[in-house]
């Protein structure tokens, strides 16, 4: 009977101190859940940790190319600025040369009233000296004194002594008449005119025979005493 209140009595003091070692009061069940509650604060606080460490050098990988990229496109901006100077230094050149090349001088493009009267004084010329008429062999000589200056008044000798020596004889008749005329260019009192005109040749003293023929060439204008003269044939090599 005391063997078994003595065992009784031995089990609730264990109850009431605890294991040797132990300090009063501590319990192995109030130990357990602490230590698991600290051990799985600090598991959670691990990863977070571990995270920034492992995205540190992933987070300066990132940053060193943003960083190249920025210093490239700066270089490009650089070099596009240089760029679009010197394009503007080019242009501004260009635009200077273009202002001095005779095209821009050339009044023909922009002065129709000039342009006009040239071509008018022209197609008179050509029609009056390349014309003649047995019947009135004077009226050849009017028009190379009216229309012709320079070594044009040479140029249209040769190319009409034919026609005057067999003028008479022959009882010719010829007419000119220009179809078209185009202003290749004026600078100031000088032109340049391509000029194409239609002929007949009738020669009466064989029954009345007519010869018909196209011609072309270009003549050099200058303005002297208010009207426009030739002052040069250009038949392209036949006859000048």
């Amino acid at each position: 009977m005391s063997t078994t209140r003595h065992l009784i009595n031995r089990r609730r003091r264990l109850a009431t101190t605890g294991r040797p070692g132990t300090a009063p009061g501590d319990t192995l069940t109030s130990d357990r859940p602490a230590t698991a509650t600290a051990k799985a604060g600090a598991l959670s606080r691990l990863p977070a940790v571990r995270e920034r460490g492992a995205d540190a050098p992933q987070e300066l990988a990132d940053m060193k190319p943003a960083a190249a990229r920025g210093s490239r496109l700066l270089a490009v901006l650089c070099a596009l600025i240089v760029l679009s100077g010197g394009f503007a230094a080019f242009a501004g050149t260009q635009a200077s040369d273009l202002r001095d090349e005779p095209a821009v001088r050339n009044a023909a493009l922009a002065d129709t009233a000039r342009t006009s009267e040239l071509k008018g004084r022209v197609t008179a010329a050509v029609e009056a000296l390349f014309s003649y008429n047995y019947a009135d062999s004077g009226g050849l000589d009017r028009a190379v004194k009216e229309h012709l200056t320079g070594k044009a008044v040479a140029q249209h000798a040769a190319m009409l002594a034919a026609v005057r020596k067999e003028g008479p004889r022959q009882k010719l008749v010829l007419t000119t008449t220009v179809t078209e005329s185009g202003v290749e260019l004026i600078d100031g009192d000088r032109a340049r005119v391509l000029v194409f005109a239609d002929q007949s040749n009738t020669r009466t003293a064989t029954k009345g025979e007519t010869t018909y023929a196209a011609a072309m060439l270009a003549v050099d204008a200058v303005r002297s005493d208010g009207t426009w003269r030739l002052a040069a044939l250009d038949t392209f090599g036949e006859g000048s």
